[in-house]
């Protein structure tokens, strides 16, 4: 794998767009489930997965720009293909890459780079979604393999990968569960090791993914089990860091199409003999989408700086939690933002931004609620203000190392003491805005190598925008509870006149 990567992305873009535009008829085709065997196949014989296998084993190496530039070329084309290579790169080649056993490496690697293999990752269980700590799962040592047992379920590629990681905790002699999670690589093509599909879903969008409830109950030799650097908690944990750090990938290619469809079409539109893009209300809607490529083409630059294999990411809370939470927020308010604008005929599932609005959806959910990702962003940075000593929030990130360089933009709206005993819902809106001054100061980086100034202009004054929006939010007191037995005097039938 010597090839340029400039040169091997370029015809990469070429080639997919040639296959979704010229040789199949992707939009009828995403409405079907599943991608046709053929069209998959004529994709991965382009060996897209082989920028995240070592070139010790074949494959471009591992670096993050490369696995980002595959991820953003497909997303432009297809978000559901894009998370089939994000799932296979930072949930399972990644991880593997990292904490595997060579020799399984090398025969695993082997499969991807000539016979077009796929593998994913089974984490969330029915009763245990976010919760995975609890997870039921279990695994026991028998000579020379480990029995494991459990269910699993919202897996992406259910029933079509050939191998997962598999996430379970140790079962001790007295029928306990031990804290730490483990993790062992399974192949669908080993009788013994074959994971039961009980039956997928009907899920609402991302056709192309297959999803479903696993039964789980398989002996793998003890060299597939995942060997961490310290506890099987940290090895997760740095596998989610880095996945979510490179959800930007994902993001980068799908609201640059979001944007490229909206500027034209607002060009090529005209009301009343006037462009749309003459509009001011349009003009407000197209700047928030060039403000969401900046700040997720930022985020691909941070991206490259951290989320290596090489780097332990099990710490890197507030800054993967704030990537992935924004970016995906980002991606919905993008195809919102291009449907509006292509009015009606952006209402079908057969349009770019109808069928990005269902897409992008799931986003905001899976690998961690967006609403749970903002809560832990704000219960961080609260515990290190406190262990600081430090009340103002201002004050505080004018001094934290993330958001040192970005914070001063915002002093007026930032400049406020964090409630003593702040509600979850509080938290969340605290969360919502940390994680924009994070994001912004990426976007000040990028801008200080040369970034457009413009574009960065721009992006601030949303930025602003925004944070203003969500301390309107936080001072406004809002204590209100839903009534368990709203009904009572809720009948507005007895309150009209005939």
């Amino acid at each position: 794998m010597t090839q340029d990567f400039d040169i091997y992305i370029s015809s990469f873009k070429e080639r997919l767009s040639s296959l979704f535009n010229q040789e199949y008829d992707y939009n009828n085709l995403s409405l079907s489930r599943d991608l046709p065997p053929d069209f998959l196949s004529k994709i991965m014989d382009m060996t897209p997965l082989a920028v995240a296998i070592p070139e010790s084993h074949g494959g471009r190496g591992v670096h993050v720009k490369e696995c980002l530039g595959v991820l953003a070329a497909a997303s432009y084309e297809s978000l559901s293909l894009s998370l089939i290579f994000g799932i296979n790169i930072a949930l399972f080649l990644e991880p593997l890459a990292k904490y595997g056993n060579i020799t399984v490496q090398e025969k695993v690697f082997k499969q991807f780079l000539e016979n077009q293999a796929m593998g994913g990752l089974m984490i969330t269980e029915p009763d245990f979604g976010s919760d995975a700590l609890n997870m039921r799962t279990s695994y026991e040592q028998v000579g020379d393999h480990y029995s494991i047992q459990g269910q699993k379920h919202w897996q992406g590629l259910t029933g079509a990968a050939d191998y997962w990681l598999v996430t379970a905790r140790k079962r001790n002699e007295n029928g306990d569960l031990t804290r730490d999670i483990d993790f062992f690589l399974t192949e669908d093509a080993a009788a013994e090791q074959k994971i039961e599909v009980e039956r997928r879903y009907n899920s609402l969008g991302l056709y192309a993914i297959p999803y479903g409830i696993n039964n789980i109950d398989i002996k793998v030799p003890a060299a597939q089990r995942l060997v961490p650097e310290s506890t099987g908690i940290k090895l997760m944990l740095d596998t989610l860091h880095r996945s979510r750090l490179q959800f930007p990938g994902m993001g980068m290619g799908f609201i640059k199409r979001m944007l490229d469809e909206a500027m034209q079409h607002c060009h090529e539109r005209r009301v009343t003999g006037i462009r749309l893009n003459e509009m001011d209300s349009v003009k407000f809607q197209l700047s928030r989408l060039q403000a969401a490529f900046t700040l997720c083409s930022a985020m691909c630059a941070y991206s490259t700086t951290v989320s290596s294999i090489s780097n332990d990411l099990s710490s890197h809370g507030v800054d993967a939690n704030s990537v992935k939470a924004f970016v995906t927020d980002l991606m919905q308010e993008a195809s919102q933002i291009c449907l509006q604008l292509s009015g009606a005929n952006g209402y079908r599932l057969d349009h770019i931004a109808g069928r990005g609005v269902v897409d992008s959806r799931p986003f905001q959910i899976f690998e961690g609620s967006n609403e749970m990702l903002y809560t832990q962003i704000a219960e961080a940075i609260a515990k290190l203000m406190r262990k600081s000593k430090e009340n103002n929030l201002l004050a505080f990130l004018k001094q934290y190392k993330g958001t040192e360089l970005a914070a001063p933009f915002f002093s007026e709206i930032l400049n406020f003491n964090l409630p003593d005993q702040p509600k979850q819902r509080e938290m969340m809106t605290l969360g919502r805005m940390i994680a924009r001054v994070v994001c912004y100061q990426y976007v000040l980086l990028i801008n200080n190598a040369g970034f457009n100034d413009k574009m960065t202009e721009i992006t601030r004054q949303h930025i602003k925008m925004d944070l203003a929006m969500f301390a309107g939010q936080l001072h406004s007191n809002n204590t209100a509870d839903p009534l368990m037995d709203y009904e009572e005097n809720a009948d507005w039938m007895k309150f009209a006149s005939l």
